[in-house]
């Protein structure tokens, strides 16, 4: 997933620079050591000599097929649908979520899927306040879930509190003797 998360930032990288093609090629391919370097070597030796210079995203394609092997991304997906809250804050678990996310494309291609699958994931109290709403639109869900989830731990903060004093409180000395 490393590999990924390099091209992805070299890619914005060469998106700034306004590169063609054969620039993000060059250069990509001029950033390789040890295994991506073997890759390159190979992937280069088993091209013709007169074949047509490779286009970024065949680049692209070759690159995520070799070093971002199926299994994980299908691991990553399975991930991705079954995460839970749990004991994350929602900021969190929102964080989890976006980053676990692009290994499932299909799964939250529209805000509707997006703020479904985040709902599911979220624990059933907050859940269950957030369902009775409509958002507008995914941030607008979050930033709910946020303010709700802050409300029940300041309130249970607050109980905390009063149930310390309640049972401090019973501590009395006894007024008669034994």
């Amino acid at each position: 997933m490393e590999a990924d998360d390099w091209l992805r930032a070299v890619e914005k990288q060469l998106n700034i620079a306004q590169c063609n093609d054969l620039d993000k090629v060059l250069y990509t391919s001029s950033q390789h050591q040890g295994v991506a370097q073997n890759w390159w070597d190979s992937f280069q030796y088993g091209r013709p000599n007169n074949a047509p210079a490779i286009t970024w995203q065949e680049f692209k394609d070759n690159f995520r097929s070799y070093h971002i092997l199926d299994g994980l991304v299908e691991l990553k997906q399975e991930e991705f649908r079954s995460l839970k809250q749990g004991s994350m804050a929602v900021v969190e678990y929102r964080d989890k979520f976006a980053q676990l996310s692009r290994y499932a494309p299909n799964d939250v291609a529209e805000d509707k899927e997006k703020q479904c699958c985040f709902l599911k994931g979220l624990y059933d109290g907050l859940q269950l306040q957030l369902m009775s709403n409509t958002y507008p639109n995914f941030q607008s869900l979050v930033n709910h879930a946020i303010v709700i989830d802050d409300k029940r731990k300041e309130m249970e903060a607050k109980k905390r509190r009063l149930q310390g004093q309640a049972s401090g409180s019973n501590t009395r000395p006894c007024a008669y003797p034994q």
